[in-house]
């Protein structure tokens, strides 16, 4: 695996995916800072642990909105001051809203647009003026983002548009030396995606059984090797790399499946 980060800034770094990474750059002895609404305390001990016992100089934490332009730009600022330069930029920060289109508000649909596509906007935006040759952005999307999923109406929008702004950054960000990556898990077993499951529509438990689920560590693992590789489209898993391949070469087969896996679920 190639050296890790020295300094990196993570949104949504109090939970999920955003702070097992933050712990993976802490415990290879760099410097984090973190854009999130809230630190639980289970998270803070987690950080202190990876930091070697002592946040101080190691972590930097900043309460932010993500939908907020103004305010994430400011924390952007005030993060490359303590770094000092920025070597890798991911946003994580992200939510659903699952349920079938005609269930989901305009209110609901709404903020998860806002959050996860806004989100992305403000965090690009509020890092690349610090980000040098050299320097890594990361937007974490979604599998969601490739194929479309029942009942995920909200977050497939979101998360198409967040591919799409991807790679619009990396054709932009290229030739100034800077790597952009967009980075589409399947399920991955966080906070979000088990209070998801409570409402979830057993057709769309079924679909994800296609793509398959994965945990927070084997998926970070996988993440962070694609990532330090300086790879455009990162998708950890197996059955979701396949399940990729499947919408680029065999659109019409992997439609007839999905179709396929959502009558019987439907039907049972």
């Amino acid at each position: 695996m190639a050296a890790m980060w020295k300094t990196a800034v993570i949104s949504g770094g109090g939970s999920g995916l955003g702070l097992r990474m933050a712990e993976e750059c802490l415990s290879a002895g760099g410097k984090v800072a973190l854009l999130d609404l809230a630190y639980g305390e289970a998270a803070l001990a987690r950080l202190t642990k990876a930091a070697g016992g002592n946040l101080e100089g190691r972590v930097w934490r900043y309460q932010v909105d993500m939908r907020q332009g103004e305010a994430v730009t400011r924390a952007a600022a005030e993060a490359f001051a303590a770094l000092g330069r920025i070597d890798l930029a991911l946003n994580s920060a992200g939510v659903q809203h699952v349920g079938e289109f005609e269930n989901i508000s305009e209110e609901q649909f709404r903020r998860v647009m806002e959050i996860n596509v806004m989100g992305s906007r403000n965090f690009a935006a509020g890092v690349l003026p610090y980000l040098q040759e050299g320097a890594q952005l990361a937007l974490i999307a979604s599998l969601a983002g490739i194929v479309g999923t029942y009942g995920y109406s909200p977050y497939n929008a979101s998360k198409f548009a967040v591919v799409g702004l991807a790679g619009a950054l990396r054709l932009e960000c290229a030739p100034k030396g800077i790597c952009v990556s967009c980075v589409c898990p399947p399920e991955v077993e966080t906070p979000m995606v088990e209070e998801e499951r409570r409402m979830s529509p057993k057709a769309t438990a079924k679909l994800k059984e296609f793509a398959g689920t994965l945990q927070v560590e084997p998926a970070v693992r996988e993440i962070l090797e694609q990532l330090l590789e300086r790879r455009y489209m990162v998708i950890p898993g197996a059955r979701a790399r396949l399940t990729y391949r499947l919408a680029g070469w065999f659109p019409g087969l992997l439609r007839r499946v999905s179709d396929g896996i959502v009558r019987k679920a439907l039907a049972s």
